[in-house]
């Protein structure tokens, strides 16, 4: 770049690359100067043709929306108010001082935030990370960022629910909030407010201990507004205890007002008749993604309810908690089968993404709640266009052979699926009609052989090969386009 061709030169002709330079740019119109920056995707790439000359530097600053603060800057504050003076129409900044944990002295404080809202007017979108000497008071001062709609806070643990309730009702067009491990925030007045008065779409609560499950009730109204919830739960901390009928029926009343949801992600979370997120399966009308990840308490019925409303599901993923994987030994019956396969089948005909994963547990042969039968039904009724199934024991060289007439598959991800091996192999890749990208992982029954089809074919887009012992790096040479190899055995004994 014109940057490291400066800097081979002695002072005297940096002085004349410099005056040629500004010569030259001078004759170049506004407007192409602004879209050759603008074309610039890389940060570094950016930062190399603003210093080509002052013209440059002067357009990069001004087009400049995005600016990422790591760990790297010191004097957090008074870098952060040079940097977006450099930068005045900066709309999405974050902030991660993850490097700076042991040195409060270095990290963002709440000083920085209250000289953010004149540093930078144009701010839409904030995430500050690891700033943990950012606390209520300091968030207040976001309040008068008039255009604020999006805030993550990742790990605050000096924030708590004044905090955020002063930044609800000041950012009067919040639309997304995002808190990962906010331990000190609880649900009281801030739901109630946003669920009265906000205008929120986007509510993510990930391992903040002072929120359950059920206090999102609490929203009220607001439930109309949302189009994307993501609750995540710390399994180590999952609340175990059923809540009265009346909150449960609270939920259920509210049943109506959950049909602009779209998307909708549970890890770790009590799905159970005695709790109220059973209620939303249910009433999710325009929902188009759903992922379910070691939930407990998910039965059949929810899943066909969820069948018999959301008729827009594009993209459904199912991780099994360890007690889908051996009901014998729990003493339970298996609370999802093939029912709530093939009802999402028979329901959901836009479907075109599937996921299923079952946790590593310690009987995996048992984890047959889920057969060939219901994966397949899926793939012959709805246009599948990507398909991953992880640690399915029951998925073999037979489903390998009916993938190979799946006329809409174009992704396939196989992690440690112990009964395909290279006849099923060879049987889906000398079909596959539309395959475009091939995923194989600790997939012990695969050799060179059974990808033998794909080598000099130029049919594949892309294939990934790890962790499979008997695949070698030069049985995948020439298989794809593109191709990924790595070979990690230790989890081999």
């Amino acid at each position: 770049m014109l940057d490291r061709d400066r800097g081979c030169l002695s002072r005297e002709k940096r002085d004349l690359f410099d005056q040629r330079m500004g010569f030259l740019m001078e004759d170049v119109p506004e407007e192409l100067l602004v879209d050759i920056v603008n074309r610039l995707e890389q940060t570094a790439d950016r930062n190399s043709v603003s210093l080509a000359c002052k013209r440059l530097c002067a357009i990069d600053g001004e087009q400049r929306h995005f600016l990422k603060v790591g760990s790297g800057v010191h004097a957090a504050t008074e870098a952060l108010t040079s940097l977006c003076m450099r930068f005045p129409n900066i709309k999405k900044l974050e902030i991660d001082s993850s490097g700076r944990k042991s040195n409060p002295a270095k990290q963002l404080t709440n000083d920085g935030l209250l000289r953010l809202p004149s540093c930078c007017p144009s701010l839409t979108e904030l995430t500050l990370s690891f700033c943990s000497s950012i606390d209520d008071s300091g968030l207040a001062f976001l309040a008068s960022c008039p255009n604020l709609r999006s805030v993550e806070l990742n790990f605050a643990p000096a924030i708590t629910c004044a905090g955020i309730l002063s930044l609800v009702v000041g950012c009067k067009n919040l639309s997304a909030l995002h808190l990962n491990r906010c331990n000190k925030v609880s649900s009281d007045e801030w739901l109630e407010y946003l669920g009265k008065f906000g205008k929120l779409e986007d509510l993510s609560i990930k391992n903040c201990r002072g929120i359950s499950e059920d206090d999102l009730i609490k929203l009220g109204p607001g439930w109309s507004n949302l189009k994307r919830l993501e609750v995540e739960v710390d399994a180590c901390h999952r609340q175990s205890k059923v809540y009265e009928r009346s909150s449960v029926d609270k939920w259920a009343r509210h049943q109506s007002r959950y049909k602009n949801l779209r998307e909708l992600r549970l890890v770790n979370c009590s799905v159970a008749p005695g709790r109220g997120l059973s209620c939303l399966l249910g009433g999710c009308e325009a929902l188009e993604r759903l992922r379910l990840d070691m939930c407990v308490g998910v039965k059949d019925t929810d899943m066909v309810a969820l069948a018999g409303k959301s008729k827009n599901l594009r993209s459904i993923s199912i991780g099994l908690h360890p007690q889908y994987m051996a009901p014998v030994l729990l003493s339970n019956p298996l609370r999802l089968t093939d029912e709530s396969l093939r009802a999402i089948a028979a329901g959901c005909s836009k479907l075109e993404a599937l996921e299923l994963s079952f946790s590593d547990g310690e009987f995996p042969s048992l984890s047959s709640c889920f057969s060939q039968g219901g994966v397949l039904a899926m793939i012959q009724s709805c246009p599948i266009r990507v398909l991953a199934l992880d640690a399915a024991c029951f998925f073999d060289d037979g489903g390998m052979e009916a993938l190979g007439r799946a006329p809409y598959l174009h992704t396939l991800k196989l992690a440690e699926c112990q009964g395909v091996t290279d006849v099923g192999m060879q049987q889906l890749l000398r079909r596959f009609p539309r395959l475009t990208s091939l995923e194989l992982r600790k997939c012990v029954g695969v050799t060179d052989l059974g990808l033998k089809p794909l080598i000099g074919s130029c049919k594949l887009e892309s294939l990934t090969v790890q962790g499979c012992p008997r695949i070698s790096e030069e049985g995948v040479r020439g298989a794809a386009r593109t191709v990924s190899y790595e070979q990690d055995s230790p989890w081999i004994h």
